[in-house]
């Protein structure tokens, strides 16, 4: 009787890991990295608006650090790339709805957008700085100086720089702007007080059009890993692309990329 039992129990089992093996093999052929190799095409979202990471230059070309990283992607899945220019702010709904594969344009890692999103490992780390009029150089020495009625401190609608700046400098007034680059300029012109926004772009502004118009306070004050974005319930794309950042890291292609792109200005010409 107790082996009768046991070889129900044994066969009941084998039925259930059967019934598992299954049912990843189906997952698996759902994946969106199987279908990216189905049709030999990857398709990556981004707006091409934030130095250095994607921005268009002198002859109408997309280029930056997100640009190459999707091009090494491109090249060790064996397949064309292609990318879907998409406003940032429509930039998830257009991945749910299967506009392209991936989201790669700096976008920060937070845990709203991760519960409509997923992401794989960071592939760098910035923060948020700021761009502050020249005026205020003795005045201003951090984001919490700024916390004042009577400062208006300016971000680009929708990011992490909005976030930031309402959620730390309060009692300033806020101006959004729908581009990164007119936020900044406003300050230059004397609009605004301040801009908040990642670091990358402050340095790039500042070297291209804020040297004597304005000064960047350089120490981020928040933490922000910009990650790739991909749609739920994909844990095989979700593996190859930690698999890809962790690459990428470890064999000095991410340092290559990091001193052509963030550390070094010699782009700035072809702009």
């Amino acid at each position: 009787m107790k082996l009768k039992k046991m070889l129900i129990a044994t066969l009941c089992l084998l039925a259930f890991a059967a019934q598992g093996f299954a049912d990843d093999i189906e997952l698996a052929k759902k994946s969106t990295l199987n279908k990216i190799l189905e049709r030999k095409e990857l398709r990556i979202g981004l707006d091409p608006g934030y130095q250095p990471f994607e921005m268009t230059d002198k002859k109408g070309n997309i280029v930056g650090f997100d640009i190459d990283i999707a091009k090494l992607l491109a090249k060790s899945l064996g397949v064309k790339l292609t990318i879907v220019n998409t406003d940032f702010d429509g930039i998830i709904p257009a991945l749910l709805t299967d506009k392209f594969d991936i989201i790669l344009s700096g976008m920060t890692i937070t845990q709203s957008r991760n519960t409509q999103i997923n992401f794989p490992e960071p592939y760098i780390v910035v923060g948020q700085a700021i761009i502050l009029n020249k005026r205020l150089k003795d005045t201003v020495h951090s984001y919490k100086d700024l916390n004042d009625p009577k400062y208006t401190v300016a971000s680009r609608i929708g990011t992490t720089g909005e976030m930031a700046t309402k959620r730390m400098i309060p009692k300033a007034k806020y101006k959004s702007f729908d581009k990164e680059a007119d936020g900044a300029m406003d300050v230059v012109n004397g609009q605004a007080d301040a801009f908040v926004y990642d670091l990358p772009f402050g340095v790039v502004f500042m070297a291209q059009h804020g040297e004597g118009k304005a000064i960047l306070l350089d120490e981020p004050f928040t933490y922000e890993p910009l990650g790739m974005g991909i749609r739920k319930g994909d844990p095989d794309f979700l593996n190859f692309l930690n698999n890809f950042v962790r690459q990428i890291k470890a064999d000095g292609t991410y340092d290559r990329l990091h001193h052509k792109w963030i550390s070094s200005t010699k782009w700035f010409k072809n702009m």
